[in-house]
Parts: C-alpha cells; structure tokens; sequence
C-alpha cells in the first residue's frame, strides 16, 4: 500500500470533513499532480473511495443535527441522474487528454470565481452583522433552484469529481444565505452520498478505477474525514467560512496550472494579508470607543 498516499489522503479527509470541500477539488488534484496518477484513473478512483469516505463524515453530522433531509432530497434528484451522465462524457474525453486539461482550466476557473465570491459576501456579512444560523426547520427552500443545483453539481463530479463539495457548497451559500457553514457542509455531505453512488458505478462500469490507489486514499481518508466532521461541528462559523474559502482558491490555483511553491506562497500571502486586515479592524474597534469618550469629555 503507498503510504505517501494514506497520508496526504488522511490530511485531504480532514479538510473534507472540515468544509464539505473535497474530490476534485482536493483529493484528485493531488493524485494527479503530486503522485502522477492519470488523470481520468485520479477521478474515477477518486470517486469510488469517495463513496467510503463521506457517509462517515454525514454520520457525524446527521448526529448533530446539522443536516437538512429535504435540502438533501431535492438536490439528489438533480445530481443523481446528471453524475451517471457525467462519468459517461468522462469516459469519452479520455480519449483526449486536450479536452480533459481544457475541463481541468475551466473548472479551476469557476472555484477562483466562487472562492472571490465567497471572500466578499464573508466581508459583507461582518460589516452588516448578518446572522447565519437560521434553524433548519425555518429556512424558506427553493425546490427547482436547489435541484438545478444538484443538475450542475453532479454532471461537473461526474466528469471531474470537483462540484459535490466546492461549487456545490458556494452555490447553496447564495442560496440559501442564512443557513450556517456548519449545516450548509453537512447537508452537502449527506446529499454527496447518492450522488457518489451514482458517479462511483458509472466509472467502475467504464473502467478507469486503480484498486491500489483506492484503497490507499480509503486507508487515509477516512480517519481524516471523522477528525474534520467532528471540528466542524464545534468550530464557530466564522473561522469556519474563511477555511471553506481558502480551500477551495487553492483548489482552483491548483486546476488552472499553479505550481507547488507558487501555490504555497500566493496561500500563505492570503492568510498574512487576512491576518493584518483583522488586526487593523480590530484597533479600528478597540480605539473607536475611547475617541467617542474622549470628545464626550471635551464637551463636558
């Protein structure tokens, strides 16, 4: 068994079980540009550990009551269908890998997008004080948005294995903008498994799954998964989102062609720039206080 393998698997299921975000978005990239697993066997393989992995990681939430049941029912009834098409075009695109690395780009493409998106609506949110732990039993659902959402998210897993947890979860985010980080990553979690199902025997029908790569990224994933899914129950939403965010634009740097060094240095920049923007609204807000008290005291 690759032990180099169990090992980033098992660090990959911790941010699985941590932010929903995983598949292509983290796992198969790794495979692909880390281990040099091709990439139609990274995805399909991918897949099927995939369909281990994250019925744990929806156990641990489903326990906690961070999982939405209808939320869930209406997005598998789009995802299902659209992940089994899914890993039929994948198999027509592995006769050319130039499709495939074009997929790989645009893809990359559409988390940067949602990862900015998300970074926004995250400053927004602290400046309004925008509450994001509405009930489950409260929220408003949109049936047919929230299916065509399922539609877009398994048709792109399908085929690439990125969408159950990183589009997927940006886009119930806009959606449904009240819900917490922590019932939005268990919700996707629980809708993932129907839809890792049908994605899953669509690529062992078509055969590009690696025996030996599966059960490596099973052996890792999912002691990884049931550490992450048990801190995201407890972690505060607002170090969850940022987390969430930050997975996924590495993610996306990743899919457009971003080497190992660049990749660390554009991360860590992002996480120094985030740290003094705290810092400075912090002083903002500690100092704005004693400056009202201090011309409170000169009118007196």
């Amino acid at each position: 068994m690759d032990f180099p393998i169990i090992l980033g698997s098992a660090v990959v299921g911790l941010l699985v079980g941590l932010t929903g975000a995983g598949g292509g978005a983290l796992m198969t990239p790794m495979l692909i540009l880390i281990f040099s697993v091709k990439p139609s066997s990274a995805i399909s393989s991918d897949l099927v550990a995939t369909l281990f992995m994250r019925p744990v990681g929806a156990a641990i939430h489903m326990r906690s009551g961070t999982v939405n049941f209808e939320l869930v029912g209406w997005m598998s009834a789009g995802s299902v269908p659209a992940a089994f098409a899914g890993t039929y075009v994948l198999h027509l695109l592995g006769k050319g890998t130039g499709a495939q690395g074009t997929v790989e780009i645009a893809l990359g493409a559409a988390l940067l997008v949602g990862a900015g998106a998300m970074a926004l609506r995250y400053a927004v949110d602290r400046r309004t004080g925008q509450d994001r732990d509405e009930a489950m039993s409260s929220i408003l659902l949109h049936r047919l948005p929230t299916m065509g959402i399922g539609v877009i998210g398994g048709f792109v897993v399908g085929i690439t294995s990125v969408g159950a947890g990183s589009l997927m979860v940006i886009l119930l985010m806009f959606l449904y903008p009240t819900l917490s980080a922590k019932r939005l990553v268990g919700t996707d979690l629980a809708q993932a498994i129907p839809l890792t199902a049908a994605a899953a025997f669509g690529s062992l029908i078509f055969g590009h799954v690696l025996l030996a790569v599966t059960t490596a990224v099973i052996a890792g994933g999912i002691p990884g998964v049931i550490a992450g899914s048990l801190l995201a129950t407890r972690v505060p939403d607002r170090f969850l989102r940022p987390v969430i965010g930050l997975a996924i634009f590495g993610s996306g740097l990743k899919y457009v062609g971003v080497g190992n060094i660049a990749l660390g240095l554009a991360l860590l920049g992002v996480v120094i720039a985030a740290a003094v923007a705290y810092g400075i609204r912090a002083t903002i807000r500690q100092r704005a206080p004693q400056a009202i008290g201090a011309r409170a005291a000169a009118h007196r």
